[in-house]
């Protein structure tokens, strides 16, 4: 895009900080542009530039960028990554992309482990509730209040093909190990079982409202939880009823298989964890703790560590040690009801989606706050920014709050040149001031 006019090609690019208008356009106010050393006119690096929301100009020269990993700054109010609720998270097999669901209607794709929004996939009519991401990472189900279940392929987000079975609220998901069957549960008192990629309807499982579905990591055992109060145990791929595990006082809002296959985990709105054995699914132990319900349960790769999300407000994250169940630490940092939590393969990263539109991800084992996830478009009015690009060709967007150290090496989105007020991203200036993209 070439620039407009009054703009003189000597004058220094401007870093100007995004603020979203309540009339839905974007206005920036003005920031030093800092340049790296080496940089040139075409590819400027970024080396720990503050996207400051302070009135005074901050000029540092290159040999005063820090060179260690800038501490994130507080998330500032208004910032999110989803305009509502994120029910659910999921990440992929390699580690390199998150897929979010929420109730905006919206599934969005964020490369990790530097966050940056890929794509919104805007399909769904309704809530959306569940996704799940296949073991061989190319394909993306999702589910919705719209009572269907949508498959995308991975890493493109192409929609494949619409799932329409159901005749009520798609609460679950899950794609067995092999890719060949994906389960679902919904407020029709069913779970369906489907064949992938085709997506054909393979069998109708009678049961109470179902609120969750997993299946177990040798693809024999499919786990279901809901109004009920217990969890039921089938087997795969018949859909035969097995057994059903008692215990729970609340609804089972998540259950989760350990990857060795030898555990369960259940979390219900009775405040509580439960740990059966299995196949022969008896009690282990129940874990206390959460002052609400717990909403979202997961086991890392390793088998020995249980992160669970709670529905109470602030600090509703543990970490707990495995097989003994022994609280490890709970997560500061999280002031929303958290609805979802996943863990990466390689057990270093954890992610958790909450009430307020957030996703944060944390350091594991520690627990460690790294960041929250940012859309700029989904964040609320309030919210002020800077955007940059991560690579030279711009190929993908990261959005800090003000405040935050951008890293070297980054590529700022839009720059401004002096003359007025200085917009973009078609939000209109009345006054002529100039501006352009950058990089072009």
């Amino acid at each position: 895009m070439s620039d407009e006019t009054n703009h003189n090609p000597q004058e220094e690019p401007q870093l100007f900080s995004v603020k979203k208008s309540h009339d839905g356009g974007w206005s920036f106010s003005r920031r030093e542009f800092i340049k790296g050393a080496g940089a040139t006119a075409t590819v400027l690096g970024m080396g720990g530039m503050l996207g400051g929301c302070q009135s005074s100009e901050i000029s540092p020269t290159p040999t005063q960028m820090p060179t260690s990993t800038p501490v994130p700054a507080p998330l500032l109010f208004g910032a999110q990554a989803h305009s509502s609720y994120v029910t659910s998270v999921a990440i992929s097999p390699d580690g390199k992309i998150l897929a979010s669901g929420s109730y905006d209607n919206t599934i969005k794709l964020w490369s990790l482990p530097d966050g940056a929004l890929h794509k919104t996939l805007p399909l769904h009519r309704d809530y959306v509730t569940s996704v799940a991401i296949s073991l061989d990472g190319t394909l993306l189900a999702s589910g919705s209040y719209d009572n269907a279940i949508q498959l995308w392929s991975l890493p493109d987000g192409a929609p494949l093909k619409t799932l329409k079975d159901h005749i009520n609220d798609v609460t679950s998901v899950t794609i067995a190990p092999d890719g060949k069957i994906l389960a679902s549960s919904s407020t029709d008192n069913t779970i369906k079982l489907w064949s992938l990629p085709d997506g054909i309807p393979l069998k109708t499982l009678n049961t109470g409202v179902a609120n969750t579905v997993a299946i177990s990591p040798d693809g024999s055992l499919l786990a279901s939880g809901g109004w009920g109060h217990s969890i039921t145990l089938w087997s795969l791929p018949d859909g035969m009823p097995l057994k059903t595990m008692e215990g729970h006082t609340g609804d089972i809002q998540s259950v989760a298989f350990s990857p060795d296959g030898k555990l369960l985990a259940s979390g219900s709105w009775d405040k509580t964890i439960k740990l059966w054995s299995l196949p022969d699914g008896i009690l282990l132990k129940t874990l206390e703790g959460h002052t609400d319900g717990v909403q979202s349960v997961i086991i890392s790769a390793d088998n020995m560590l249980l992160i669970s999300g709670c529905f109470g407000s602030g600090n509703n994250i543990k970490l707990w040690s495995l097989p003994d169940g022994i609280l490890l630490k709970t997560l500061e940092g999280n002031t929303y009801y958290t609805m979802s939590v996943a863990i990466s393969p390689d057990g270093k990263l954890l992610t958790s989606g909450n009430q307020g539109g957030n996703i944060q991800l944390w350091s594991l084992p520690d627990g460690n706050y790294i960041k929250d996830l940012i859309d700029i478009a989904a964040s609320e009015p309030e919210f002020e920014g800077v955007q940059y690009s991560p690579n030279d060709e711009g190929s993908s967007v990261i959005t800090l709050p003000c405040g935050s150290s951008i890293p070297a090496g980054s590529t700022c989105i839009c720059n401004c040149v002096a003359g007025g007020l200085c917009t973009c991203v078609g939000y209109g200036s009345d006054n002529g001031g100039g501006h352009y993209w950058y990089p072009n």
